[in-house]
Parts: C-alpha cells; structure tokens; sequence
C-alpha cells in the first residue's frame, strides 16, 4: 500500500466531490483542517496515514446539504478507500473517526462512542477550523448561504439544545456563536488543539465585543 499515492488520490478525489461546495465546508475547508491535522500530529502518538485520511475525506458528504442524512459521508468514504485498496483496520477506523468527530454528537449523552487518539487530533483540527477569524468568516458564509438574520436582539441564544433542536435551528448568525463556536474551546483534546483555540477564542471574542459596539452606535 503506497500511502503518498494514495493521499494523492485522496486529495484529487475530495477536490472533484467538493469542487461546488458551499464556501464554508469546500476543499480549502479540508485543506484547512488536514493542515491543522499534521501539525497537532506532531506532538501526538498517532497514525498519520489514518489521521490524514479521515483528515481529507470527514467532510466529503456533510449531512447539512444532504438532508441530515449522516450515513452518506462514511460510506462515500469507505467506498472511495476500498477501491484504493487500504487495508480494512484503517478503513473501518477512519470511517468511525468520520461518524464521531461532529460537534453535534456532544448532544447525546450517555450513548457509548467510538474513541482513540487518532479522532482526538482530527476533531481538534476540525474545531480549529470553526473559531478564530477564519470560523467567523465561515459562520457569517454559512448564515448568508441559509439567509439568516445577522443578529436579533429579541432571539437569545438556545443554550439547551437537543440534538434534533441544533440540526435544525433557524436562528440569527450571531446565536451560533454563543450554541456552539465559543463552547469549542474547552472540548480541545489535545494540548496543542487546546493553545491555538485559546487565542482564537480570544479573537471571537473581541469581534463580538467591536460587533455588539458597532450595532448599537457606539463605535
């Protein structure tokens, strides 16, 4: 198993699928995270060539355009990794680190879940992704592509969400980061994933504190 060929045609294969995807979940997305992937790898004891693919290939069928079907990606994925012929341990690890890894999941409590350090380190490069100036600008994408009110004073954030509640919510664009972007930074697992998010916290922060100013006519 020639593992540089084969991330090769991973890389081709993600760019085809997602070649008109929505901005915020499009290849640079994946490129993003499979970056932040490598890099947390660095100071872990992982399997990069498992890492690395569930890198590549955890957004390859995102359940929010393909009406919340969440078995679509996973079996894209094992389809796609069958034909290049990786060997059936990696293919069944990378397809669970791929049902796992969404933020989502952290609403069913008490249900046994899949774990390992290789999910650990690609669902903080995931989360990496959705905070800082870059989740800002992917939170506003997404809120734009749903058209959704930027912000609404009279709609407060839903802090007690159910699964179903979050899939489905409406709410102002501005909501989302108190539901889920500024609750990203303690659910780290790694301590690399744990330095970068603090400071990318930070950063949200002091926008919300400029847009919350801006909104009412101070600045």
């Amino acid at each position: 198993m020639n593992h540089p060929t084969i991330l090769e045609n991973t890389i081709a294969f993600v760019k085809s699928e997602l070649q008109n995807a929505e901005g915020g979940h499009d290849w640079f997305h994946i490129e993003r995270v499979y970056k932040n992937t490598l890099l947390i790898s660095k100071q872990e004891k992982v399997d990069v060539f498992t890492v690395s693919l569930a890198a590549l290939l955890h957004d390859i069928a995102d359940p929010k355009f393909y009406k919340g079907d969440e078995t679509i990606g996973p079996k894209k994925a094992q389809e796609f990794l069958l034909l290049q012929k990786v060997n059936s341990e990696t293919i069944a690890h990378v397809v669970k680190i791929i049902e796992q890894m969404s933020y989502k999941n952290s609403f069913e409590k008490g249900a046994e879940k899949f774990t390992s350090k290789e999910l650990e380190v690609v669902q903080d490069a995931d989360r990496l992704d959705a905070i800082g100036a870059i989740g800002i600008a992917r939170c506003f994408n997404y809120g734009g592509f749903k058209n959704r009110a930027l912000y609404n004073p009279e709609i407060s954030p839903n802090l007690n969400m159910t699964k179903e509640e979050y899939k489905n919510s409406e709410a102002p664009t501005i909501n989302h980061f108190y539901e889920k972007l500024l609750l990203l930074k303690d659910t780290m697992n790694t301590k690399t994933g744990q330095k970068i998010a603090t400071k990318r916290h930070r950063y949200m922060e002091q926008f919300l504190e400029q847009f919350y100013a801006e909104w009412k006519g101070i600045l």
